[in-house]
């Protein structure tokens, strides 16, 4: 079985996909598409050599997801290869329910772009965070984080390697008793709050209110969430678990593992970079594992 995964928020680089237009520039479209739904010209966010922009959260997600349906769309009208299943990573999972028909391209770049200007707004600036724990078992982060109110668990990337998320005032105790159990690394990072945390609550509602105004499609491809990590078709789960999703844990080291475990041994990752296939490859080597970059190289 093929998995199709599609890298979230952290892949986006300056200049993204833009090799791919001037050989294809037709693809074009998209990026004139996305930024009539966010009413924002997005390849040039994109191409800006300042990178400002690009980091907004509001901006970060359509850009990253734009790139990654352009990429997918190379790969239909490229080669023969199709899906069985698909997810990804937080962002990624909207662009894995475009590549699945659940959503339309242009829906999704107006969900993800009110999805990160909800996240940002929802907590004040400065008041939250996010930090990568490396070299810690999941198990000692998990019981380190029972010591304090306001810190969570945000990302199980692969073994060894949590994103925790809350309040930025504990950091530094965490931090501390984090490396004295052992973590190799406490790497603080540059984002605009603390997402998948119980801090972000109000983007949950807002966001909400739009994912039950906008038509979602029945799709016969199963779609890996982050929230249980398990495969979903029905529509009305779908949408629960995206609204979840918001404030929960992105489960990638699990949904990896219960894809391999339903009989996935092949992963395409659709879109920039190469991130995911890092993490899979982490979480199990035994597994075929192939960046687009490589793919249409061949």
């Amino acid at each position: 079985m093929k998995a199709f995964v599609f890298p979230g928020q952290g892949s986006q680089s300056t200049g993204m996909g833009k090799n791919l237009l001037e050989e294809n520039p037709e693809y074009k479209n998209y990026y004139d598409s996305a930024s009539e739904a966010i009413n924002t010209d997005l390849y040039a966010i994109i191409n800006d050599e300042d990178d400002t922009q690009l980091t907004l959260t509001q901006y970060t997600q359509p850009a990253i997801l734009t790139t990654s349906v352009i990429a997918y769309e190379h790969i239909k009208k490229t080669t023969d290869l199709k899906p069985d299943v698909v997810a990804g990573h937080s962002l990624g999972e909207w662009t894995a329910l475009v590549a699945a028909g659940v959503l339309s391209f242009k829906d999704a770049v107006r969900l993800v772009h009110l999805r990160g200007k909800y996240m940002s707004e929802a907590c004040p600036p400065g008041m939250g965070t996010m930090a990568a724990v490396i070299g810690l078992s999941d198990e000692a982060i998990e019981e380190c984080m029972n010591n304090f109110d306001n810190l969570c668990i945000a990302n199980f990337n692969s073994p060894g390697q949590i994103v925790i998320s809350g309040a930025a005032s504990t950091f530094d105790e965490a931090e501390k008793q984090l490396t004295e159990q052992g973590a190799k690394m406490f790497v603080r990072l540059n984002v605009s709050g603390p997402f998948h945390s119980p801090l972000i609550e109000g983007a949950k509602e807002r966001l909400e209110k739009e994912i039950e105004s906008t038509e979602f499609n029945q799709t016969n491809i199963p779609v890996y969430q982050n929230v249980d990590a398990k495969p979903h078709t029905n529509i009305e789960e779908i949408k629960k678990n995206l609204i979840k999703q918001v404030t929960s844990p992105v489960r990638w080291t699990q949904t990896v593992e219960h894809m391999i475990s339903d009989g996935v041994n092949t992963f395409y990752e659709i879109g920039h970079g190469g991130v995911l296939s890092g993490l899979i490859k982490r979480i199990n080597r035994k597994v075929t594992n192939q960046r687009f970059d490589k793919i249409i190289k061949k």
